[in-house]
């Protein structure tokens, strides 16, 4: 068993690629990398280049029996449908042609789905139609998923696309809650609130309580990073997973009212209500419950108190990689 990782420097990709040698002991691990570099580690070979090129795509595939492709790009529509359409396109081409091809492995987002930018009448489940929002990002991710079905239904390749939302590690959520510079991804609460809450919100370090159009407090769908490795794993050999779409999702989406009472109790932090336009979603995870017997371990309490007790080192700065 050889695996595939690209974008294997991404925050997805490097709690992969610690896990996957626990998970599948004899297998070998191949990292695409594109501007980043790994340290060192037994079984693991790199390779670099964009997956633009066809060569580098061709070179990437060869020899391996298992691909998970994170690699992606962001609101760049500079690079987006050479990196994250074509790149995939290629990739593909290549795999089809590979002797020892066994599975693909997509990453995909529930941007695909517009998350929490369009109103949804129940849970969002695999069978919900794709509508990306404005911008490159989310119609890439349609792009993938429409891309990788039809490669299947094409050449009867053995695929799975786990749908993932919001990414979380470390201290993300709490940075994602930042009135102030501070503040990594996610709403503009300042531009929300206006500046003399949001002053006041720095000054006594409130949160946002994110309320949706109709000013209910919002639902919105996140993953802790170790739990879509799990979903990951899972998803490379089982017999269940082919040519199958799974949401991988915490079991309920956050509530941010929830969250207030949580930091409320915990941390004695108060909660300013921010209006907004946006729908609360519910990524429901039932059919990746069902057929992989996967089971994410983090809900929003843990997610919440982990995030605020997490110290990040000096020599770990948080940093943007791409815009979106």
């Amino acid at each position: 068993m050889q695996i595939l990782v690209t974008g294997a420097a991404g925050k997805v990709g490097q709690a992969l690629l610690a896990k996957l040698p626990t998970a599948f002991p004899t297998a070998t691990i191949r990292a695409l990398l594109h501007h980043r570099d790994l340290a060192p580690q037994p079984g693991l070979t790199t390779l670099k280049g964009s997956l633009s090129d066809r060569a580098t795509a061709e070179a990437a595939v060869a020899g391996c029996s298992h691909v998970v492709h994170l690699a992606t790009c962001k609101e760049v529509p500079d690079d987006v449908m050479d990196v994250t359409v074509k790149g995939l396109f290629w990739l593909l081409e290549a795999w089809r042609n590979n002797p020892l091809a066994r599975r693909f492995v997509l990453i995909g987002g529930d941007a695909a789905v517009g998350h929490f930018l369009y109103p949804h009448d129940g849970p969002v489940t695999e069978t919900t139609p794709h509508r990306a929002y404005p911008g490159c990002y989310a119609l890439s991710k349609v792009l993938e998923e429409v891309m990788l079905s039809q490669f299947g239904q094409q050449y009867d390749l053995d695929w799975t696309c786990l749908r993932a939302p919001w990414i979380m590690e470390k201290d993300d959520f709490r940075a994602s809650l930042s009135f102030g510079p501070d503040r990594f991804g996610g709403l503009d609460w300042a531009a929300l609130a206006g500046p003399d809450r949001s002053a006041e919100a720095i000054r006594t370090g409130a949160i946002p309580l994110l309320q949706d159009h109709d000013g209910q407090p919002l639902k919105r769908n996140f993953v802790h990073v170790s739990d879509l490795v799990s979903a990951i794993c899972a998803a490379l050999t089982a017999p269940a997973a082919r040519q199958r779409l799974y949401n991988i999702a915490m079991d309920e989406p956050v509530d941010y009212a929830e969250v207030a009472r949580i930091l409320a109790q915990t941390r004695g932090l108060p909660s300013i209500p921010v209006r907004s336009g946006y729908h609360s979603t519910w990524l429901s995870n039932a059919r990746a419950r069902s057929e992989l017997g996967w089971r994410p371990a983090y809900d929003t309490h843990r997610l919440v108190t982990e995030s605020w007790a997490f110290a990040r080192a000096p020599d770990d700065p948080r940093r943007v990689w791409y815009p979106g």
